[in-house]
């Protein structure tokens, strides 16, 4: 299979089933579109319809758009890898937040860009940013303290991967978190899958 990626500095879309391929160790091809180029728009509508990244192509050359569904295409074809709890109850809850970081969080996505390389400690830090952090610290906090952790639901999965970029918002700005939000976030920026990627984002800043 491919992925087709945007550049690892800002493209939190990409990140995440890009993420969950290299922690479970699926083999794919990588294949990134600079963002904000002259001919990016025409590059990416040639394997995507939404003429957004990222966007997977099936082996059987299927295209596949939005990462909510590419994370879910990969784990049906992936059953093997826990990547959805395997406990009914904790699945639809898994879903659920996977879910409300896909449609939500307005305010943090434009006001906390993810700049992976940048450091600006207390920049945006808009009331409704800050009532987005509090809403996911509330999710990280419940689903945490359910699991026992070390990740949302146990072991890494897809819900982590989902939130994974805002990890890097958080390591970026730097908000007020809780010493349980700032552990979890710690625990997501050593994951290797997650430490590769920011490497490559350090690789495009040179």
């Amino acid at each position: 299979m491919k992925l087709v990626i945007g550049d690892k500095f800002n493209s939190s879309w990409s990140m995440r089933p890009w993420v969950l391929l290299k922690h479970f160790g699926i083999p794919f091809e990588e294949t990134l579109i600079r963002l904000g180029q002259p001919d990016t728009k025409a590059k990416i509508l040639e394997v995507s319809p939404s003429g957004k990244v990222p966007c997977l192509i099936t082996d059987a050359g299927d295209s596949v758009w939005e990462s909510l569904a590419i994370v879910e295409t990969i784990a049906e074809a992936h059953p093997e890898h826990a990547m959805w709890p395997r406990d009914a109850a904790l699945r639809a809850r898994a879903r659920s937040i996977s879910a409300e970081m896909h449609a939500g969080f307005a305010d943090l996505r434009e006001n906390m860009p993810m700049e992976i390389t940048t450091r600006a400690p207390g920049a945006g830090a808009t009331p409704g940013a800050l009532a987005n952090i509090a809403r996911i610290e509330a999710v990280w906090a419940e689903c945490l303290a359910k699991s026992g952790g070390p990740f949302l639901f146990g072991e890494f999965g897809i819900a982590d991967a989902m939130f994974a970029p805002v990890v890097m918002r958080f390591n970026t700005y730097a908000p007020e978190l809780s010493a349980t939000s700032l552990d979890y976030a710690k625990r997501v920026t050593a994951l290797p899958a997650v430490a590769a990627w920011i490497d490559g984002a350090r690789e495009e800043a040179r």
